[in-house]
């Protein structure tokens, strides 16, 4: 059995999906995949299933029956990975905005430079971002800011989706304590893990706009991320 999960959630991703999982099977370091699909009404569940059955035992899928959110989506995944005992847990969207290739540079950071938290990073050289609006961008990175700001982290891309973790880190934040689903779902974690004084690397990537399918992107998941945020921290200083 592979060392190595690449969680991807989907909802309505089935002009994406299969391209990808096709992209990561065929990477030099062997990864399996499992897709945790919210139940999408375009049948985005349906075709990993029936792709893992005719194709591939290395393709999992773990099926929700509602849309409930990114954060409980991974959780899931998570949960899933550890249940199943591997030792890195890939972070990764489906619409091609982060690069199948970078996985490899993200695993070589965990198993062989001993990182335990590796960030594929679209700010730690400049704004390395393709396609994305300018109001998309300053969003993106002044969120990141403001989370450095809030919660002290030495990390430039707070925000990012593109991560890997050794196990033992998802073992030891508590997957149960998670307090948010949306945006900042993402700098929670990193954070928990900073806490934990868990070693953490940045690298660079460049991340380009989907092309098929729509961002899930909305106000609620912002404003989650703004003001969270504040409360996140506050509550850190009564859990050491």
């Amino acid at each position: 059995m592979s060392k190595a999960l690449v969680i991807v959630p989907t909802y309505n991703e089935a002009d994406n999906i299969i391209n990808l999982i096709e992209r990561v099977l065929s990477l030099s370091v062997t990864f399996n995949i499992l897709v945790v699909d919210d139940n999408s009404p375009d049948n985005t569940g349906s075709l990993v299933s029936t792709f893992a059955l005719s194709s591939s035992e290395r393709v999992f899928l773990l099926s929700r029956h509602s849309k409930e959110g990114l954060g409980k989506a991974y959780t899931a995944g998570f949960i899933w990975a550890l249940n199943n005992g591997y030792d890195y847990i890939f972070e990764m969207d489906a619409d091609f905005s982060h690069d199948p290739n970078d996985l490899i540079r993200i695993y070589n950071e965990l198993s062989i430079a001993n990182f335990d938290l590796v960030i594929g990073s679209r700010y730690i050289n400049g704004i390395n971002v393709v396609n994305w609006p300018l109001s998309r961008i300053v969003l993106s990175y002044f969120a990141s800011f403001y989370s450095r700001i809030i919660t002290g982290m030495p990390v430039k891309d707070a925000t990012s989706g593109f991560v890997g973790y050794k196990a033992k880190v998802l073992k030891d934040i508590n997957l149960d304590s998670i307090m948010f689903n949306g945006y900042a779902f993402q700098i929670e974690l990193k954070f928990k893990a900073f806490k934990k004084e868990f070693k953490i690397q940045e690298i660079p990537i460049i991340f380009k706009d989907r092309v098929h399918g729509e961002s899930k992107m909305n106000g609620n998941i912002i404003f989650e991320a703004i003001f969270g945020l504040i409360a996140m921290r506050i509550k850190s200083f009564f859990n050491k």
